[in-house]
């Protein structure tokens, strides 16, 4: 009976490492796109995302987000993120990442209270997931912080 037992548990440990896997491997891709959360306004963003070893990636992102009557914002912004699924053996239908993002605001203000244009700069930090319904389709959750990407997004996520 131990026997059967201890085979039964190292086929279900084989398993779950068989499947802990980074869900972005190196040479991949994946498109970003979705709403996310601000003080004033709803930011929508697209995005993509690039494999570049077994757990990390680099990718680039824009944004829009505009308060009618007052303001409208452009983003552009890389991130460097860290995949968590293969140390903490995660299965490959999630993926759990943090990392760095730092980017440039273009700000133009419609009242008279603000310069008409404004520029800035900032870095900030971001924690997230991804849920893949399909091997290729992933619904995905962000909350960061640090500047103005700062807050959180919802989306869809697809591999290339």
């Amino acid at each position: 009976m131990k026997k059967i037992t201890a085979t039964l548990f190292a086929i279900l440990l084989a398993a779950g490492l068989a499947s802990a896997q980074n869900p972005l491997p190196k040479g991949r891709t994946q498109i970003n796109a979705g709403v996310g959360l601000a003080e004033k306004s709803i930011p929508v963003y697209v995005g993509l995302d690039h494999g570049i070893g077994n757990d990390f990636s680099l990718g680039l992102e824009t944004s829009y987000r505009d308060k009618k009557d007052y303001y409208n914002v452009w983003g552009f912004s890389g991130n460097f993120n860290y995949h968590f699924n293969r140390v903490l053996n995660i299965p490959s239908t999630f993926d759990v990442y943090a990392g760095l993002n730092v980017g440039a605001y273009l700000y133009n203000y419609y009242d008279s209270y603000h310069d008409n244009d404004m520029s800035s700069v900032g870095l900030g930090l971001q924690i997230g997931g991804r849920y893949y319904i399909t091997p290729n389709f992933a619904i995905n959750l962000e909350i960061g912080g640090g500047n103005a990407f700062s807050g959180g997004k919802f989306g869809v996520s697809f591999k290339l």
